[in-house]
């Protein structure tokens, strides 16, 4: 089995694994080409500038100090079983189990669900936007299984909203959280969209970024539907 690649190590953090202390290993390689990527040096699947073996030698040190580890990206499920079998390693020693995801290998998801304790998924778009965004026709449809199938373990799950006015509106965003609220989702979180490297050709304005956090009656409105919202500028 080739072994898991790692970009990217953040050592502690308390935002990333919701009420938890934890540590976020970032692994290479993703399926989309967002086009608000914030990590496009993650997007190639080749060597990673981490010894895995080091990582996890680290990690074992943390044993007392950390409570989760968090799988990020890229899009860590990429990597299929290395990271399964990682995810086993780290969960033995005592550690939650996070995973950052956009969704697109549902089954995979579906191996390694009974090794992962908590999931933030990002949903990115309205649908019909989807494939504009990602660059995948099929994105959207394998992010709704993702959803389905981690539901289906009654475990705990943030949905992401990144509010990109250029994929989504407000309009979009009401309907959205119509929906995971309908399918049961307790924890919404609508993300400011903030520039990274804007599109000169369809560049994006203050005003269309701020448009959904400055409206009383947006932030009503779904902050009812769900036990806890949260809106992150």
């Amino acid at each position: 089995m080739r072994e898991i690649q790692i970009g990217g190590l953040v050592s502690f953090t308390t935002i990333d694994y919701p009420g938890k202390l934890a540590a976020v290993l970032f692994l290479v390689g993703c399926p989309l080409r967002c086009k608000y990527c914030s990590n496009p040096h993650l997007l190639n699947v080749g060597d990673g500038e981490y010894d895995p073996d080091k990582i996890f030698e680290w990690i074992k040190s943390r044993v007392g100090k950390l409570e989760a580890i968090v799988f990020s990206g890229g899009e860590a499920l990429m990597q299929g079983d290395a990271v399964i079998e990682y995810m086993q390693r780290v969960r033995a020693l005592g550690f939650n189990i996070g995973l950052h995801t956009n969704g697109f290998y549902p089954d995979t998801l579906k191996r390694a669900a009974e090794f992962i304790d908590w999931i933030g998924l990002d949903y990115k778009a309205a649908a019909d936007k989807y494939e504009q965004l990602t660059g995948q026709q099929i994105a959207h449809a394998h992010m709704m299984q993702s959803l389905d199938i981690w539901i289906s373990t009654g475990k705990d799950i943030e949905v992401r909203i990144t509010c990109d006015p250029r994929f989504i509106s407000k309009s979009d965003l009401r309907d959205i959280a119509r929906e995971m609220h309908s399918r049961g989702v307790k924890n919404l979180a609508i993300q400011k969209y903030i520039p990274h490297f804007e599109d000169p050709d369809n560049p994006t304005t203050a005003d269309g970024r701020d448009q959904f956090f400055s409206d009383s009656d947006l932030r009503v409105e779904i902050n009812a539907l769900f036990p806890n919202a949260v809106w992150r500028e």
